[in-house]
């Protein structure tokens, strides 16, 4: 079977039924061998014997969610493609055919355009049109290398294998961002093609809620570009700290009549401390999601591990440890020549910060040393073909055994 279309359902018992007939219609038309799929997640309204009735096929996922319920159906379709678009009448399932031909050209993944194809009026709230979509699209476009222009299109074709091997895992409307993140960073062919968006159908208010699941796009685009979460953020902070720092260490800094002292150098040293264990969590981050298999691994930071290894590092921490040490012997050799008594912190303070601002760095290298080695150690996991070849063997070693007792019997009924 060539394709299926896999539509999620929660009480769409107004409109799944025309969604159905089109569906199939547009398949019939343009002679593809396919089937609709209905991922049930739960409806009481009947929806189920609608689709039914229309030639659907209805699978029930038991897990809530429109991430569960669209993968239960990718799961049981049975089409070589899978063209997935929700049940309540908003999207045009007579215009399927740009879909497939995209997938037959090769394209692993390919989603609509509504802001290409045309967009109804009424069809998408204006907070969704002028917000929503095309700021979450650009932080998209912006953190991972993708030209997609409409990242939550919900109708959209891919290569069942092919998404499949993702192993996606939100199971909220969160998946429609994984779907197209996961494949851009596994390097699959991703594609566009316009489509339309209608009112749907539907008298009721519809399942998504605008600013939670606007939220949860956003936290996961995030979550997955350790880059714009912590590096950038935290190179930046370091670098305003290290160049304040830098110069409040020798003395009052004036611009116009603004006067920075020690104060601003207590700031600067905390901007340093947080800037560098930002960019710490980075390099965290990007290892334990690359050995976990949820981010491809960054030959950028396999790279800086082998030559960062655990004694650089080591070194390296020990360093500034001396460093600030030194710092603080210093200062309290400034406190001796003042007789152990009351300091000026305009003086005291810039031997005293830039030196504990060293040991605190010195401290988190080596930890953070010691924790990248111990995320380093690779487990050996079980491929697909070492499961096959394990059970081939645990099976002709039972059929050795059993000719073995077979022989053994023979063996005694003789004597």
């Amino acid at each position: 079977m060539e394709l299926t279309v896999v539509m999620p359902c929660l009480n769409e018992a107004e409109t799944v039924e025309v969604c159905v007939r089109k569906a199939l219609a547009c398949m019939e038309e343009h002679g593809i061998e396919g089937e609709v799929l209905i991922a049930d997640n739960g409806s009481t309204d009947g929806s189920q014997q609608l689709a039914r009735d229309a030639g659907a096929r209805v699978v029930h996922v038991d897990e809530k969610g429109y991430g569960n319920a669209l993968m239960g159906g990718i799961r049981a379709a049975r089409g070589k493609y899978v063209i997935m678009g929700d049940a309540d009448d908003s999207y045009d399932f007579t215009a399927l055919l740009p879909f497939v031909e995209q997938l037959r050209d090769g394209a692993d993944l390919v989603m609509g355009n509504r802001f290409r194809g045309g967009i109804a009026p009424g069809a998408m709230p204006p907070l969704h049109r002028y917000l929503g979509n095309p700021v979450l699209s650009f932080v998209g476009r912006l953190f991972f290398p993708s030209a997609i222009g409409d990242f939550h299109c919900g109708l959209r074709g891919f290569r069942r294998d092919s998404i499949l091997r993702l192993q996606l895992q939100t199971g909220g409307m969160e998946f429609a961002s994984e779907m197209v993140v996961r494949s851009t960073l596994s390097g699959l062919d991703v594609r566009e093609v316009a489509t339309t968006l209608s009112p749907d159908g539907r008298s009721r208010p519809p399942h998504l809620r605008s600013w939670r699941d606007g939220w949860r796009h956003l936290r996961f685009l995030l979550l997955y570009s350790p880059k714009w979460l912590f590096f950038y953020p935290g190179l930046v902070m370091m670098a305003l700290g290290l160049v304040a720092g830098t110069a409040l260490t020798f003395g009052p800094v004036e611009i116009g009549e603004l006067a920075f002292d020690v104060d601003t150098l207590v700031g600067a040293s905390a901007a340093v401390v947080i800037g560098f264990q930002a960019v710490l969590f980075a390099v965290f981050t990007k290892v334990y999601a690359a050995e976990e298999g949820f981010l491809p691994e960054s030959p950028r930071i396999r790279k800086l591990i082998d030559i960062v290894s655990l004694e650089k590092g080591l070194v390296v921490g020990g360093l500034l440890a001396l460093a600030g040490l030194v710092g603080l012997v210093m200062s309290l050799v400034h406190w001796q020549i003042r007789s152990f008594g009351e300091l000026d912190p305009r003086e005291s303070l810039r031997l005293v910060v830039p030196s504990a601002t060293a040991l605190i760095i010195s401290f988190q290298t080596i930890f953070a040393s010691l924790f990248v080695s111990i995320l380093g150690i690779r487990r050996t996991r079980e491929t697909p073909i070492d499961v096959a070849a394990k059970a081939a063997e645990e099976a002709a070693e039972a059929v050795s055994r059993e000719k073995s007792d077979a022989v053994s019997r023979e063996e005694s009924r003789t004597r």
